[in-house]
C-alpha cells in the first residue's frame, strides 16, 4: 500500500507542476486551483507513504520519477528540449533511485 500512495503522490505532484505553468503566475483561476489541489493531494499521499518507507528513499523516488515525468511532459506539451548534459543528468538520477531501491538496506521492499 505505501507504494500506491507514493504513485498517487507522484501523479498529483506532476499534474500540479504541469498546471503551474498554465496558471501563468497564479493569474488564471482553473490551472491555479489544479496546482494547489494537486500539491495538497501530493503531500497528503506522501505523508501516508512515510509511515512505511524511509523518508530519504521515498523522497528520492518521488523527486527522481517526478523530474523524469515533468521533463517528458515539458517536451511533449510545451516543446521544451533537453540538451545532452540534461539527459545525462536525468539518467544519473534514475540510476541513483534504482541503486537505492535495489541495493540499499534501508529501502522498504
Amino acid at each position: 500500500m505505501p507504494y500506491l500512495y507514493l504513485i498517487l503522490a507522484i501523479t498529483a505532484e506532476v499534474i500540479a507542476t504541469s498546471s503551474m505553468k498554465a496558471s501563468d503566475g497564479f493569474t488564471r483561476l482553473a490551472p491555479s486551483l489544479v496546482t494547489v489541489t494537486g500539491y495538497c493531494i501530493a503531500f497528503y499521499c506522501l505523508s501516508l507513504t512515510l509511515r512505511d518507507i524511509p523518508t530519504g528513499v521515498a523522497y528520492a523516488i518521488w523527486s527522481g520519477v517526478g523530474i523524469v515525468l515533468i521533463a517528458l511532459i515539458a517536451w511533449l506539451l510545451h516543446g521544451q528540449r533537453l540538451d545532452l548534459p540534461a539527459i545525462i543528468g536525468i539518467a544519473l538520477i534514475i540510476a541513483g533511485v534504482a541503486v537505492m531501491q535495489l541495493f540499499s538496506k534501508i529501502s522498504a521492499h
